[in-house]
């Protein structure tokens, strides 16, 4: 998809567009993104990154990273980092880092300022009560019976609530708007909570009371001087809460609150809950596991971030959510390691090779471009040898019709970049198990066609003595449906695909004995594949399945 094309499709750029058209905010853009620091991002949030950053990128605005740090007691240190990295590994560079507890003084001034206007007071209510007062969607809320107290009443008890007088869920202050609004979030929502009893990574125990989200968000945006501050669609009923903070305090800035439709994924689960219980549950092997959707996941299984970036354009920005074929991901991943990823050979299920009419001893090398599209790659030197492994599906020992291009009993095939063999026989164990291939060479054939016959297929194969072995691990989709859990009364687990992860064996060129840990290459025949970040080691090299040449489940889809 061109830049054009994906602008069209972005219509918060349209919105832009327009306010520097009639030089509203002075012709800045201004974003952020403001993660919650209580797990790891996922590829949603990769939405918004590109969304945020791309937009402050391309206007030639700012946007900053800040952490919405107000819930202590699930934030932590190494969620921080994490996404720090994500947002850097995505290609992007925040302008000012913030965390909203740099704002807890200011946000705790403008909560008495609410109270002074008599618009906000502190309330008694248990939250069960609080929960029966405010009412439900077709029934309006009651006024607390706490809600007229008087101003100076209500400045005593919040200036407590901060000094930690009180016990956790004793009191809460509230903003005073509406309690018959037809908007729930306008009925008297609670603005500061006590948490007495928590550390914060940042602040540690100095402030015994926490804002809430809508409070410190609306604030935190107009103290950073945001012009454009963009939240998914769930917070669309919020935004009228978002404008009353804003008209009812005098702030250096009035930002504007703009909704955009979330990532709905195919064959995943983009919920953080559902997330959790897969790491919590023992299904994934961590939040990094590759089979996860999280940023830090799709890092190590060896996604390029030019891959996600152009998948976000290729999506484009919507008003309402909608359900995203994995496969467009997928193909961003294929198109962006097909132009960069170095060819390698590897045998995944090896068979032997024994070629007996090749001198033993005799070492040759193959020349094999690491690029057929790309000569600036170069080009590297593959040992062959008398004994080789080839992948054992590629071998049959009858043909099953004339379309076939492997090996077979009295066959013949070239090896890639070398020599066409025949293979003359089958050695099989006990079990009446192929183990072994004893086959010839035409020494004729090497960069050239047999005279006289047609060989109609070409094979991969490592030298057996050269080969370096290597675990590699086969991930593909976590779930077999594309909706998890679409179902009624079906619980979403049990749409987890059971080979979503496979384990081999392999044996692969000699040449990815040096691999650095995240590299890319495509291994001729079977896929992309990346050494693994966190397990591989010189002695024991881990290569992950990135993705297939081929959409494999397009098929699957269609005999369904």
């Amino acid at each position: 998809m061109s830049n054009n094309e994906a602008a069209a499709s972005n219509f918060i750029r349209q919105i832009i567009d327009e306010d520097l058209k009639s030089g509203r905010n002075a012709g800045r853009v201004a974003t952020r993104f403001p993660p919650e620091p209580n797990g790891y991002l996922h590829l949603g949030h990769a939405k918004s990154i590109c969304l945020n950053f791309g937009i402050a990128q391309d206007y030639g605005g700012t946007c900053n990273l800040r952490f919405d740090d107000t819930n202590p007691e699930k934030e932590n240190v190494e969620y921080i980092e994490a996404i720090k990295e994500d947002v850097r590994w995505l290609g992007y560079r925040w302008t000012e880092l913030f965390f909203a507890s740099d704002y807890f003084e200011p946000l705790y001034g403008f909560a008495e300022d609410l109270i002074r206007a008599g618009k906000a007071y502190v309330c008694d209510l248990g939250a069960e009560q609080m929960r029966d007062y405010r009412g439900t969607l077709t029934e309006a809320g009651r006024d607390s019976p706490f809600r007229e107290r008087s101003v100076e009443e209500n400045l005593d008890l919040f200036r407590r609530m901060r000094a930690g007088e009180f016990e956790d869920g004793a009191r809460v202050l509230r903003a005073k708007i509406d309690m018959a609004s037809p908007n729930i979030n306008l009925r008297d929502p609670t603005l500061y909570r006590i948490r007495r009893g928590a550390v914060h990574h940042q602040t540690g125990e100095a402030w015994p009371i926490y804002p809430m989200y809508d409070y410190t968000h609306t604030l935190s945006d107009a103290l950073e001087g945001i012009t454009h501050s963009l939240c998914t669609l769930e917070f669309e009923d919020h935004r009228p809460l978002y404008n009353w903070f804003l008209e009812n305090l005098d702030v250096p800035a009035q930002p504007r609150q703009y909704e955009f439709g979330r990532l709905n994924l195919e064959y995943t689960v983009l919920s953080k809950r559902k997330l959790t219980e897969l790491v919590a549950e023992g299904h994934v092997q961590g939040w990094d596991d590759p089979r996860m959707p999280t940023i830090a996941a799709i890092r190590r299984r060896g996604y390029p971030p030019e891959a996600v970036q152009d998948f976000c354009d290729r999506i484009g920005v919507t008003k309402s959510d909608g359900m995203v074929e994995m496969a467009l991901l997928e193909n961003s991943v294929r198109e962006a390691l097909d132009a960069t990823a170095p060819r390698a050979m590897a045998v995944l299920n090896p068979l032997k090779v024994v070629i007996e009419n090749y001198p033993e001893g005799q070492v040759e090398e193959a020349v094999a471009a690491n690029h057929p599209k790309d000569e600036a790659m170069g080009s590297r030197l593959i040992p062959f040898t008398r004994e080789v492994y080839i992948d054992r599906n590629d071998f049959m020992e009858v043909a099953p019709n004339n379309k076939y291009k492997r090996l077979a009993l009295g066959g013949e095939v070239r090896l890639r970049n070398a020599y066409v063999i025949r293979c003359d026989r089958a050695i099989k164990n006990e079990a009446g198990d192929v183990v072994e291939l004893r086959c010839s060479y035409d020494p004729a054939t090497l960069g050239a066609n047999p005279e006289g016959r047609k060989v109609k297929g070409v094979i991969h194969w490592v030298s057996a003595s050269h080969g370096v072995p290597a675990e590699v691990r086969l991930y593909d989709r976590l779930f077999t449906v594309p909706n998890p859990g679409a179902v009624r009364d079906h619980d979403w687990r049990d749409d987890l695909n059971p080979e979503s992860l496979i384990i081999l064996q392999a044996v692969v060129e000699p040449m990815l004995s040096g691999a650095s840990a995240g590299a890319s290459f495509q291994f001729e025949r079977e896929g992309y594949f990346c050494v693994d970040s966190r397990d591989s080691a010189p002695e024991r090299l881990v290569f992950n399945r990135t993705i297939t040449l081929r959409d494999t489940w397009a098929k699957l889809s269609a005999r369904s």
